[in-house]
């Protein structure tokens, strides 16, 4: 009784440590792959476009409503 217990239960830990080796793997390359992204993304920044720059300049009071909407229509 207690054999066939025994090779009954034989299934369970193969399995059960290739799902731990599984959960390793996809941990790593997860890391990896967002430490990357983190990386790209310090060294890339988006630049700014120049309707952004145009919005930035109009906010802080340097051009009037009117050159803001024809400084726009020129770049739309």
């Amino acid at each position: 009784m207690m054999n066939g217990m025994c090779w009954g239960g034989m299934w369970f830990v193969p399995i059960f440590c290739l799902v731990i080796l599984g959960m390793i793997i996809w941990a790593v390359l997860t890391f990896k792959n967002k430490s990357h992204r983190d990386i790209e993304r310090d060294t890339f920044p988006r630049q700014e476009s120049a309707l952004d720059i145009l919005k930035k300049r109009y906010a802080r009071g340097e051009i009037t409503k009117d050159d803001f909407e024809q400084m726009k229509r020129d770049l739309l």
